[in-house]
């Protein structure tokens, strides 16, 4: 048989493989793969035969999530599914229907998107930023990996536990200055937010929130936190839980060797992409405005 012509069949086979499970607790022996000679037919269906050999290239055709399921307890399920994929393929030329008009193209196409997801990985197994495509990363992005430890005190609007009543923005905005003006003066911002704060969770503690990077945080609170100065007490900041005053106790960004491997995986898509633009622009590629329309942005 075309045996590469027949690999752009097994997505859906994994499809139906996906809807019928294997059972959950199999008897051990069906979970291990029995050694057999790459040759060996294990498949045969009329006149087709698969081999041990084209069987594992057939698997590894699939997506990788369903590898492990095939090569154990689903592999007589698989089986019986590429062995149904074969009679159906042998009814089908049987009909004829492999010379009907657009079949080839059909199929060509089909090829081709294989062909080019293989090529895709292969070219991202190869793609790999040196350390000073890394370091210019990381000197781009260093505020994605600032850290800040920072204490608030918190001024709440809506209710933030049962014993707490809603109150006004105004209100809650004349309170926390009141207690700004009182920091101002020399009261200690920790001792105040064990007095004063609304939140439960680091009242107890002065207000203290720990560290904590971006992504983390509201917004509003976020955008204030990673612009004040160190020991700097902010003006009323409002988020939809009330105001809050905020004072970053240090900031710190994590050293390039502590998340290089981060960054390896961040860079690598707009290494691989990066390739793929230049191979469009190599190969000139037109697309009939006509027919298609601007083209997207």
């Amino acid at each position: 048989m075309m045996f590469s012509r027949c690999l752009f069949l097994l997505v859906p086979a994994a499809c139906l493989l996906a809807q019928n499970p294997a059972p959950t607790a199999p008897p051990a022996a069906a979970s291990e793969k029995p050694a057999v000679a790459p040759d060996k037919v294990v498949i045969t269906v009329g006149d087709t035969k698969i081999t041990a050999a084209q069987l594992d290239l057939i698997i590894d055709a699939l997506p990788e999530q369903y590898h492990a399921q095939v090569r154990g307890a689903g592999r007589a399920q698989f089986g019986e599914q590429v062995a149904r994929i074969l009679v159906l393929a042998q009814e089908g030329r049987r009909r004829k229907l492999d010379q009907a008009p657009g079949f080839k193209t059909e199929v060509d196409f089909q090829v081709d998107q294989f062909l080019a997801t293989k090529t895709f990985a292969e070219m991202n197994s190869h793609l790999k930023p040196t350390d000073a495509d890394l370091q210019k990363y990381y000197e781009a992005h260093k505020s994605d990996y600032e850290e800040v430890h920072a204490r608030h005190i918190l001024i709440h609007t809506k209710p933030l536990s049962p014993s707490q009543k809603e109150q006004s923005e105004a209100d809650a905005l004349a309170k926390v200055q009141e207690i700004r003006k009182k920091i101002v003066d020399g009261a200690d911002f920790a001792a105040v937010a064990s007095q004063e704060s609304d939140d439960a969770g680091s009242k107890v503690k002065g207000g203290d929130l720990g560290t904590f990077k971006r992504g983390q945080m509201v917004p509003p609170f976020e955008q204030a936190a990673f612009t004040l100065k160190i020991g700097e007490l902010s003006e009323p900041v409002k988020s939809q839980f009330g105001y809050h005053l905020i004072k970053v106790e240090s900031r710190q960004s994590k050293p390039f060797e502590e998340v290089k491997a981060e960054l390896e995986k961040r860079i690598q898509p707009e290494i691989a992409q990066k390739a793929l633009s230049d191979l469009e622009k190599q190969a000139n590629v037109k697309l009939d405005p006509d027919f298609f329309g601007p083209p997207a942005k």
